[in-house]
């Protein structure tokens, strides 16, 4: 099979136009991923009141904790994946393919078990107001039993990103969050199931994804077999892939602790500032999918043009990711400006929630360029193999700026003296990352 015919193939072409094909359908993917909690969110606050509402925001911290671990082991495989591509290995990348959905789907079992038995306690652990628990405890058990369907159906699109291909993934995705909306509303407000109603949603729906993602590898990758005999668990491919992916699994093991404690810094000022912590978090994390987009992107291209030799087209590539994360962010903290308390408004009526949410969207948002920029870096460096050091500065960043900066400030400023803490701390990784880049050294790990 010849490589250079192979469609997802990142290492030819004119740079702008192989990114640009990859980042969009990559970034549509992801948007439409968001709507899973987005519209939970909005039917929620809008439905169930602002109790409810707070009551998922508050598992979302905490699911991601849960799940954090794979996530970082997934992204060292993806890496490994995009090499055996880029340098036409494909018979490892089967080996690959088979052993991450092995570990994923049986951890992913462990961990829906863990999260049920031990909810409650993670609920009273980060301090979360007591009259949101019941409803919390309610909605995150049932969606934690959807953990095997959620963690395997996103080590599927990994793995297609991983070899890069983002249209497929974008068409799964767009297939499951329709899914998640149909559900939503029948199970909300048709059967009137409640807070239950709305996890189950989401649980059918990711489980849609796992079942047609089966089918699309089946029919669309010639190179990789779902056939129960070629499933097989290779050793030596998984501990290279958990040597990339563990310093990110312990990077999003540090960071989701470290949001859960910064939910307990934000649970002292009430439901009110919960409510609209969670509310603006998702726009956030809505605005900086076009960030881990290119992120993504840089991780696969430079990815495959590391395993091909390729290194002028990682710079050219990087250059281009930066120019237009800089007409984005400026342009989307513009509409920020203007347009904040509307876009708080369709998750919550309530005043006090809007001006909370629209404070912190103005902080945060004064920083969209350098994260971005943050994650272009990381991405491009993750892609030749090196997670070390964005493990480090991760720990660091949050654990002695952001998280003790949320404490000091807020006992100054209020709730405003956490969204300053975030700006910080984006920033001083910003620049860490920024030398460390400039320095070379990661270009050592490839291959």
């Amino acid at each position: 099979m010849e490589n250079r015919k192979l469609k997802g193939d990142l290492t030819y072409g004119k740079v702008w136009k192989v990114i640009l094909a990859f980042v969009f359908p990559l970034l549509i993917g992801n948007l439409l991923q968001q709507t899973y909690q987005i519209v939970d969110s909005i039917i929620v606050g809008r439905f169930l009141g602002k109790e409810a509402l707070a009551a998922v925001s508050a598992s979302f911290f905490i699911y991601y904790f849960i799940i954090s671990f794979i996530i970082g082991v997934g992204s060292g495989i993806t890496v490994v994946i995009s090499q055996f591509f880029g340098s036409g290995q494909y018979g490892r990348v089967q080996l690959a393919f088979s052993s991450f959905l092995i570990f994923t789907f049986i951890s992913g079992i462990l961990l829906s078990v863990a999260g049920v038995v031990f909810a409650e306690s993670f609920f009273r652990l980060t301090k979360v107001p007591e009259d949101v628990v019941p409803e919390a405890l309610r909605y995150f058990r049932v969606y934690m039993c959807g953990t095997p369907f959620f963690v395997t159906f996103n080590s599927f699109l990994s793995i297609m990103r991983g070899m890069g291909d983002s249209k497929r993934p974008m068409i799964l995705v767009l297939i499951t969050a329709v899914l998640n909306v149909i559900f939503d509303v029948l199970f909300i407000l048709y059967f009137k199931w409640d807070m239950e109603g709305v996890a189950f949603a989401t649980v059918l729906a990711q489980g849609a994804g796992v079942f047609m993602s089966v089918i699309f590898v089946r029919r669309s990758y010639a190179w990789l077999s779902m056939k129960r005999e070629d499933m097989k668990f290779d050793r030596s491919l998984f501990l290279r892939g958990m040597k990339i992916g563990l310093p990110t699994s312990i990077q999003q093991c540090s960071l989701s602790i470290g949001l859960l404690a910064l939910l307990g810094v934000v649970n002292v000022f009430g439901t009110d500032t919960l409510t609209a912590y969670g509310a603006a978090g998702k726009i956030d994390t809505l605005i900086t999918q076009f960030i881990l987009a290119l992120s993504s992107a840089m991780a696969a291209f430079c990815g495959q043009n590391m395993g091909a030799g390729h290194m002028s087209r990682i710079r050219q590539g990087v250059r281009f990711a930066m120019l237009i994360n800089a007409l984005f962010s400026g342009g989307i903290y513009v509409i920020i400006c203007l347009f904040g308390r509307e876009i708080m408004e369709v998750f919550s009526f309530d005043e006090v929630v809007v001006s909370i949410g629209y404070d912190y969207l103005l902080i945060v948002g004064a920083v969209f360029f350098l994260h971005g920029a943050l994650n272009i870096m990381n991405g491009a460096m993750r892609g030749a193999g090196d997670t070390l050091f964005a493990m480090i500065t991760g720990i660091v960043l949050f654990w002695f700026i952001r998280i003790p900066l949320a404490g000091f400030l807020s006992g100054y400023m209020g709730y405003r003296g956490i969204w300053f803490a975030i700006t910080i701390s984006i920033t001083a990784g910003f620049i860490a990352t920024c030398i460390y880049y400039k320095s070379g050294r990661w270009k050592r790990n490839g291959g």
